[in-house]
């Protein structure tokens, strides 16, 4: 399925009665689901007082990785520059978390609510090289939709 094909079941989600966590994790379901190299999709939002990021939700995988400091991994860097971080190797990088030997690739998109981010949304891929600038376009999209349920 193409990623423009599910906006409007993620936009159903977003206005549905389900609590704001359980709609993420539908979100990460459909996913995970539906885009076959998004093999691991989750929502990792920050801490109110400390400077590390909490996993919500998740659909792949069980992850041992649910409390992560700022500046550690991927989404530790993430969460400390603001950028996107879209990884075409893991192999490749000196500060990666490995939560699976099965990931080859990984993007990582900030979620930002008033200007503030407040979290993201990190997927894993089994293949290399599985992102490119129209799955970080889909993500920033994702999250806006996610930011107004927060």
């Amino acid at each position: 399925m193409e990623k423009n094909e599910l906006k409007p079941q993620i936009t159903s989600i977003i206005d549905s009665s389900h609590e704001p966590v359980e709609k993420m994790q539908q979100i990460c379901d459909l996913l995970q689901k539906n885009l076959p190299t998004y093999n691991w999709v989750g929502f990792y939002m920050a801490h109110e007082t400390e400077p590390t990021l909490h996993l919500w939700c998740q659909a792949g995988e069980p992850t041992d990785h649910t409390v992560i400091p700022f500046g550690k991994g991927i989404c530790g860097q993430v969460a400390v520059s603001n950028e996107n971080f879209v990884v075409d190797d893991v192999n490749a990088q000196d500060n990666y978390i490995a939560c699976s030997i099965h990931v080859k690739s990984e993007v990582v998109i900030p979620l930002f609510k008033n200007g503030k981010n407040i979290g993201q949304i990190d997927i894993d891929s089994n293949t290399v090289a599985a992102f490119d600038e129209s799955d970080e376009r889909f993500l920033e999209w994702v999250n806006e939709q996610v930011a107004t349920i927060l």
